[in-house]
């Protein structure tokens, strides 16, 4: 992969971090292993009151790919990675959450893709971890916009866009659903994403957070529905409930 025009590197990761001490490390890591070596990791400490600062620090001493921003008080996961955003030098953006993790081959398969293709949005097959265990989560080929209404497929984890095509489009300013707005927003102007089927990222979901509660999300998914997008109120119904349905379904 060579340097486009405008960009630097080839990759930025954007990663927020709140009081993710004992996981973050894991997510730089997962990164720092990839076998495509030119990325920069934009990680924002979005309000830690714990060692999470450090922590970064630490692991990126030696490694001047990896880039830490800080919010002094909290301004929540979407301003993050639009601080994270603003900052970026790379072609593809690619998102990755604190708690979550990479295969090694993950950007490396993922941008032969879209270079195949021409496609201006990619995703993944993903690991979901809880303590129940581990269920891994196929995804289709392709998917279209109206596709995506009615149920999202693309893990936040394992999302990247090519801004040559797109520029930057930051995510919408929502408490949650701020990513799945985004991938509508970006499949506005594409006619469809595509997707790699197999696992290459472990999403690893903690009991109680705020996405791991299906009435609150689904909430979520209708608010986003309604007020960011304006739909009526009973195809937004529609869309929710074809997102719950695909949601149990996937388990």
């Amino acid at each position: 992969m060579t340097e486009t025009e405008g960009f630097s590197v080839t990759v930025s990761i954007l990663t927020p971090v709140r009081n993710g001490a004992e996981v973050v490390g894991r997510a730089i890591r997962s990164v720092q292993a990839q076998t495509m070596t030119d990325w920069e990791m934009i990680l924002v400490d979005d309000g830690s009151e714990d060692d999470t600062v450090a922590q970064i620090l630490a692991l990126a001493a030696d490694d001047p790919r990896v880039h830490l921003l800080r919010h002094e008080t909290g301004a929540g996961a979407a301003a993050a990675r639009n601080s994270a955003l603003a900052a970026a030098r790379g072609r593809y953006v690619a998102f990755l959450d604190a708690d979550d993790a990479w295969a090694a081959d993950k950007l490396a398969l993922q941008l032969a893709l879209m270079a195949k293709t021409g496609a201006g949005l990619c995703y993944t097959g993903f690991t979901r971890i809880s303590g129940t265990g581990a269920h891994v989560v196929e995804v289709p080929a392709t998917v279209t916009r109206a596709q995506l209404l009615r149920g999202n497929v693309i893990c936040c984890s394992s999302a990247m866009y090519d801004r040559a095509l797109l520029g930057s489009v930051p995510m919408p300013d929502m408490k949650l659903r701020q990513d799945y707005a985004l991938w509508l927003t970006l499949l506005d102007r594409l006619p469809q994403a595509v997707g790699l089927s197999q696992s290459l990222v472990q999403l690893h979901v903690t009991p109680g957070s705020l996405s791991s509660n299906r009435l609150r999300a689904s909430w979520a998914t209708w608010q986003m529905h309604r007020g960011y997008f304006g739909v009526g109120p009973l195809r937004a119904a529609y869309y929710v409930a074809a997102h719950l349905y695909r949601r149990l379904r996937r388990g």
